[in-house]
């Protein structure tokens, strides 16, 4: 119907203004106004010189008399052309959709495309930013199944570097031979606790370095490195000059508008000013409240400025830190051990094997837990190598050099950095981009890919950006189907996590605490009497891991995102375990159905809507259209993005639940012929509706319970 629809708008131009028009984009109509497509028309004022109005009823006009599907029509807010279908049109269609056991699932695209996700260190157990991450990458690979792409899902394990050899060097030195077994442990937390406690050894060494820079004394710092740092130190004292002046304008505005603020808000704003609070996501949750931000604005505005000042203060001192951390004894043992790794020294690689085993028992129970999976497992332990042969091809070719100390660098064009890439280090040893670029060529090896698609933070974003432009320099044939599906951090209302100090929230602690919750709510509910214990457990296992991938899945992936416990487990509204519940009362209509003798499975027909039924219907045809979009069929730039499917499935899911209470499905208010069909009816979209909850919910790793 929508091309039926652009094609009489295309007409309609060309006989009413002789105006060529190439492409009609219409838009499904907004609830608050009547109609089911929406046509802007402000872009073609101008060209065939009509008001919006005089331009609206002309089209609109022209439309109800050359098809007879139009209804009506009515411009709004003086440039929409919101066009009504007849019912007929909104009962073949749904009929059409009954009867065609592929609604949902695209034509095939003739193409092949990796998706890789999760991509862990073995140094730590598995967190709530790698469900993240494992979530949207297999989400992703599952809409892009349905919009007919051909897809590989791959994880490329960190398995290797100098992260690894930090809780291989504090096992060395603090484990006492612990192992699983002994600890009681899974393998990857307690490798991931040995990475704790090389941080924490690692803060008391670098303590009086540190003391010694602020001191002045860059004695254990070559020259380069030292103007590095007084480079850092000027920087620094520049936004402490900036925060003092910002803090000066402080007490005015304090006083006009503080008084105004909740209470809770009041007592953090009055700790932020004597400590670093300013930086945690409780704090920034108040003040990215839009009404909120509004309402205070010239406040909120400072608090924005200086938020950003005391970020930039860390990120300073942060390199500060890194240079200082090097001079450390233990980051010396650590290069040292990363040395003896490469260079295959037996006790070392016996070591990390060992190590790396514990960790991928751990990781597969996870996986297994959170129902994701792969097709393919690469590991950088196997791929570096190819990256340091692809360095060696780079130099021949002239695209890379060599600086005197013996590191490889590229060099990078000034519109991506004004600094060069470092690709191999001067001891021999690889960096991440080595491995990289080696893994980008195995891939492509083993699959003949035409895009390959890089689930990664964006605190990457600058990495993934050099990482392509230099397979496109070496002239890779696979370069320009490179995608970095780049997505927000996961906050803690504390703060960021950081898994060397441990302020993280585990992922298998987390499934166990809310299926805990999903337990105590859905008992209260008192819907699952008669169950054994093992149906139960099942139930209460997919509502919960539902909750959970919903809450993270919701959020657009390229926003950065507030983790809220409570919040992720709450049963009602914007929740998965809303959507689950609509699906569950569509078999619950089945089952009812099914003991009164009702035929399901008969045909009917019916010759009006109510205003629900209607709303059903266009919402379920637009499932395809929303596959297509999240898969980025027509841009990919706005594809690759779950949380379009979350969206439409709360959307249906509500939608239903109006439809449920204000439409009788099963009761009629008679015997008459026309009762019996409407029931038919109604049981059928219900069904149906049930069906593409399931579908949309599937796309997003979701399983629905039958009963809950």
């Amino acid at each position: 119907m929508e091309t039926t629809l652009q094609n009489a708008l295309k007409a309609a131009f060309k006989e009413l203004f002789n105006y060529d028009v190439e492409e009609i984009e219409l838009q499904p109509t907004r609830k608050e106004f009547e109609g089911a497509y929406t046509f802007v028309m402000f872009s073609f004022l101008k060209a065939v010189r009509q008001k919006p109005e005089e331009l609206g009823q002309k089209l609109g006009d022209y439309l109800v008399e050359k098809l007879p599907e139009v209804s009506a029509y009515n411009v709004a807010n003086k440039g929409f052309l919101n066009i009504s279908l007849s019912e007929k049109v909104w009962i073949d269609a749904f009929a059409q959709m009954v009867n065609n056991e592929n609604f949902g699932q695209l034509p095939a695209q003739n193409q092949k495309v990796m998706v890789e996700y999760s991509s862990p260190n073995t140094n730590k157990p598995l967190h709530l930013g790698h469900l993240r991450n494992n979530f949207l990458g297999y989400s992703v690979a599952k809409i892009l199944e349905a919009a007919g792409y051909e897809v590989v899902k791959a994880n490329l394990v960190n398995d290797r570097g100098v992260h690894i050899c930090k809780s291989m060097l504090a096992y060395t030195k603090y484990g006492q031979g612990e192992t699983p077994a002994s600890s009681g442990k899974k393998g990857d937390h307690l490798i991931g606790k040995y990475y704790v406690e090389f941080d924490k050894r690692m803060k008391e060494e670098v303590k009086p370095i540190l003391k010694q820079v602020a001191q002045g004394d860059f004695s254990l710092f070559t020259p380069a490195e030292e103007q590095n740092i007084k480079n850092f130190q000027t920087k620094i004292a520049k936004i402490q000059q900036d925060i003092e002046q910002e803090q000066k304008n402080l007490p005015a505005l304090k006083g006009q508008l503080l008084a105004s603020f909740d209470e809770d808000f009041q007592e953090l704003f009055n700790e932020w000013e004597s400590t670093d609070l300013a930086t945690s996501s409780t704090f920034k949750k108040y003040i990215d409240n839009a009404s909120f931000g509004k309402k205070q604005a010239p406040l909120v505005k400072l608090i924005r400025r200086m938020i950003k000042l005391y970020n930039s203060i860390g990120k300073e001192e942060g390199n500060i830190k890194q240079l200082a951390n090097n001079k450390t004894a233990l980051m010396g043992e650590v290069t040292e051990m990363l040395q003896k790794w490469e260079a295959k020294d037996p006790d070392t690689v016996k070591l990390w094997k060992t190590m790396n085993g514990w960790v991928y028992d751990g990781f597969n129970a996870t996986y297994k837990a959170i129902g994701v999976d792969f097709d393919q497992m690469y590991y950088e332990s196997e791929t570096y190598l190819l990256g340091k042969e692809i360095i060696e091809d780079g130099l021949n070719q002239g695209l890379f050099y060599t600086k005197p100390d013996g590191s490889v660098w590229s060099k990078l064009p000034p519109e991506i950095s004004p600094n060069d890439k470092l690709l191999l280090r001067s001891n021999g040893t690889s960096v991440y981009m080595t491995q990289d670029l080696g893994t980008a060529d195995e891939k492509y090896k083993d699959h003949q890919i035409d895009k390959s698609i890089y689930v990664i933070g964006n605190e990457q974003d600058y990495h993934c950006l050099v990482l392509f432009h230099i397979l496109k320099e070496l002239g890779r044939p696979y370069a320009e189907g490179l995608y970095h599906l780049s997505y927000g951090m996961v906050d803690l209302p504390t703060g960021k996590m950081k898994s060397r100090e441990g302020t993280v929230i585990d992922a298998d602690d987390l499934l166990v605490e809310v299926k805990e919750t999903a337990q105590d709510r859905t008992d209260k509910l008192g819907k699952l009497e008669g169950m054994s214990e093992a149906e139960k457990e099942e139930i209460y296992r997919i509502i919960s891991l539902g909750a959970l991938k919903y809450t993270l899945l919701r959020v657009d992936p390229k926003k950065r995102m507030l983790f809220d416990k409570e919040e992720s487990v709450d049963f009602q509204g914007d929740a998965g375990p809303f959507v689950q519940m609509n699906y569950v009362r569509t078999r619950s209509i089945l089952r009812k159905a099914a003991a009164l003798g009702i035929n399901t499975n008969e045909s009917w027909q019916i010759a009006d809507l109510h205003p629900m039924e209607s709303e059903l219907i266009m919402l379920l045809l637009q499932y395809e259209q929303i596959v297509a979009d999240a898969a980025g069929l027509i841009d990919p730039k706005m594809g690759y993005n779950p949380s379009l499917v979350a969206q439409y499935a709360y959307n249906l899911a509500k939608t239903y639940s109006q439809f449920f209470a204000e439409c009788p499905i099963l009761k009629t208010p008679d015997n008459s012929a026309e009762s019996m069909e409407r029931r038919k009816f109604r049981i059928a979209l219900s069904t149906k509706t049930g069906e593409v909850i399931k579908k949309a919910l599937s796309l997003l790793g979701i399983e629905v319970p039958e009963r809950m």
